[in-house]
């Protein structure tokens, strides 16, 4: 496993049905070193930083592998970095993989923490209107990282894994309980003793809470 492609995105503007909107989606590969921060690759533009970016969302991770099956579900090529991911990574398929797992390129270490959950500003960078529906059914949603070890990295970098060995998740699971808007507790707790990224851990809190609450 290796790095193929890394993508910095530069900020663009896209038309959302009646407004124009300010995005960092669109991000084209470099043949050079690129400085790995705790808030994510130095000349990467990330613009909703509400919902994006972050400590705990710094990285995103797409596999050639799902790649590969997209390309035989679109019927066409898909460029590396078509997806808003920062590192695109050979064989890797993101289902595979659990919450906490690390991922070692040279001196640089990322811990998963969150699949992708997809938006509109992604279904119009597909230029498809069904492309939320179509990206959650396929249930191949990339990884967000958070970094551990800051450093370089380079294209063909060999990428290794190191699996996770406290209480975690399924990155599946995590994916497909999103779309669960009646959580039990059980689910909650479970979650919530994962090292997920900290956007989703807020939301589940209080959720929680809400559900103790109840009488």
């Amino acid at each position: 496993m290796k790095i193929i492609s890394i993508n910095l995105g530069q900020e663009r503007t896209l038309q959302r049905k009646d407004r124009l909107e300010r995005t960092g989606i669109f991000k084209s590969p470099t043949q050079e070193p690129v400085k790995v921060t705790k808030l994510g690759l130095e000349r990467d533009v990330v613009v909703s930083k509400k919902h994006h970016g972050g400590p705990d969302q710094a990285v995103y991770v797409y596999g050639a592998g799902d790649y590969e099956w997209w390309e035989k579900e679109l019927g066409r090529e898909i460029a590396p970095g078509t997806f808003g991911e920062n590192l695109t990574i050979s064989t890797l398929e993101s289902a595979q993989f659990k919450v906490g797992d690390y991922l070692h390129i040279g001196e640089v270490t990322l811990q998963i923490t969150a699949p992708r959950i997809p938006c509109g500003t992604f279904a119009t960078r597909m230029n498809d209107p069904g492309w939320v529906k179509k990206f959650r059914q396929a249930e191949r949603p990339g990884l967000y990282c958070r970094v551990m070890q800051e450093g370089s990295i380079k294209t063909g970098e060999p990428v290794s894994i190191e699996e996770y060995t406290g209480e975690t998740i399924s990155i599946l699971e995590m994916f497909r309980d999103f779309y669960d808007k009646d959580k039990s507790e059980e689910i909650l707790r479970r979650q919530l003793k994962a090292p997920i990224a900290i956007r989703a851990r807020k939301d589940l809190e209080k959720d929680l809470q809400k559900l103790l609450a109840q009488p």
